[in-house]
């Protein structure tokens, strides 16, 4: 829902949980309020050993509402009906967006909620049930610029323990290895998939200036005449056939590209949980190496000793956390790519049969439309030459004339000779 210039979620939540205080409760959240509890996850060590979902994207209504504002700007030099029907695709445009948000934000939350251990948590218990403002700032460009150069720092640093990093445990050792090639293909599938999602949008706004054009050309008057009924006809299917494409580029976005980039940025979550593991293993064989050092000395060996323990206990418990994270999610990821996909083949489905339709009562309609008898054009006879008469006036002035008739045979002999 929209409040003047921002963007409102309206959150139901139904719960049979000890830890809420009621079994149903309803709150408006805005998104930097789901970026804060996003952040709270990931910043609590107490989930090192887990995957916090990807926080949803940031709601984009500026380009529709840009180009609406770019339309009204030029009202007055646009057919009324032209108007209108780019009015219905710009507004057909800032709906695919608006699903496009809901759903990602809705599957933000609906995994933490199913989730065993984040659905417990304090800091989603107050997104849920907090009815007032969570007065979440936003971070400055400061605080920006402090998150960019670790993100750079973390990814490079992530990239030598991943590569380098020698690992006794053959479950962790083959999550590396097919980490880099799930994510590289995944990440192909999601620019195939964007792509053509373009195109199909590229053809439908094509098929919009076709018809567009089309209806330009029908008189005002109402003459009817076979002409203007083709006409007509085909500026229907035009205007018909692109509304099909613009639902099926919106779909095709929705449950195959949203697919596919939700998993490439899980897959990142992924590569995160793993170098966290790592440097928990460097943690624990670093304070290994203290406690030898100490023991050497024999100087501060309980403090060594504890380090050390504390070290193990976490390496430990990163270790379980992330395997169990990890199985869980190869089950999931099957269940969410079926689940999509055959969303999409249902849609998909849909829309051909639409198609289908309109082409068929098309067909039907251009067959009951009168065309006018083609008359072949009459075939032009060789000129022949006749014999002529030809009046000669004598010399002498003399009104008396004779005539001859001469044929063109005799003007050559004569001619000749």
């Amino acid at each position: 829902m929209s409040d003047k210039d921002r963007v409102l979620f309206k959150i139901h939540t139904k719960t049979t949980l000890p830890d809420f205080k009621q079994n149903e409760c309803t709150v408006q959240r805005m998104h930097e309020e789901f970026v804060w509890l996003h952040d709270h996850l990931v910043e609590n060590d107490t989930y090192a050993g887990l995957i916090v979902p990807p926080v949803p994207l940031k709601p984009d209504f500026d380009a529709s509402r840009a180009k609406l504002q770019r339309l009204g700007e030029n009202e007055g030099n646009l057919p009324k009906e032209d108007l209108q029907k780019m009015k219905a695709e710009l507004e057909a445009e800032y709906l695919a967006t608006f699903k496009k948000t809901v759903a990602m934000h809705e599957v933000f939350l609906q995994r933490l909620a199913s989730h065993p251990t984040f659905k417990h948590d304090h800091g989603f218990r107050v997104f849920l049930e907090f009815e007032e403002e969570l007065n979440v700032r936003n971070k400055t460009r400061k605080e920006k610029a402090v998150d960019f150069l670790k993100s750079v720092s973390k990814s490079a640093d992530e990239t030598i323990w991943l590569n380098n990093q020698r690992d006794n445990d053959v479950f962790f050792r083959e999550e590396k290895c097919s980490l880099s090639g799930y994510h590289s293909a995944v990440k192909d599938a999601t620019v195939a998939a964007d792509l053509a999602s373009k195109c199909r949008k590229t053809i439908a706004n094509t098929l919009l200036q076709t018809e567009l054009a089309l209806s330009n050309l029908i008189p005002k008057e109402c003459n009817i005449t076979p002409e203007t009924d083709l006409t007509t006809l085909l500026t229907n299917f035009f205007e018909s056939f692109q509304k099909i494409l613009v639902r099926l580029s919106s779909d095709e976005d929705l449950k195959l590209s949203d697919t596919y980039d939700i998993m490439r940025l899980i897959q990142e979550l992924h590569s995160a949980l793993l170098y966290r593991r790592c440097r928990a293993l460097a943690d624990y064989e670093a304070a290994n190496r203290n406690l030898d050092k100490a023991r050497a000395r024999m100087k501060d060996v309980q403090a060594a000793e504890d380090a050390q323990a504390a070290a193990n206990e976490r390496f430990k418990s990163i270790s379980e956390s992330a395997k169990l994270e990890l199985e869980d999610f190869k089950v999931r990821r099957i269940k969410y790519f079926h689940k999509n996909l055959v969303d999409l083949a249902e849609l998909e489905v849909k829309h051909a049969k639409s198609q289908i339709e309109l082409i068929k009562s098309s067909l039907v309609r251009l067959k009951s439309i009168p065309m006018p008898d083609i008359k072949s054009p009459t075939t032009r006879q060789p000129a022949v030459r006749s014999n002529s008469n030809i009046s000669v006036t004598n010399n002498n002035g003399n009104n008396n004339s004779s005539v001859h008739s001469i044929s063109p045979t005799d003007s050559i002999t004569n001619a000749l000779g």
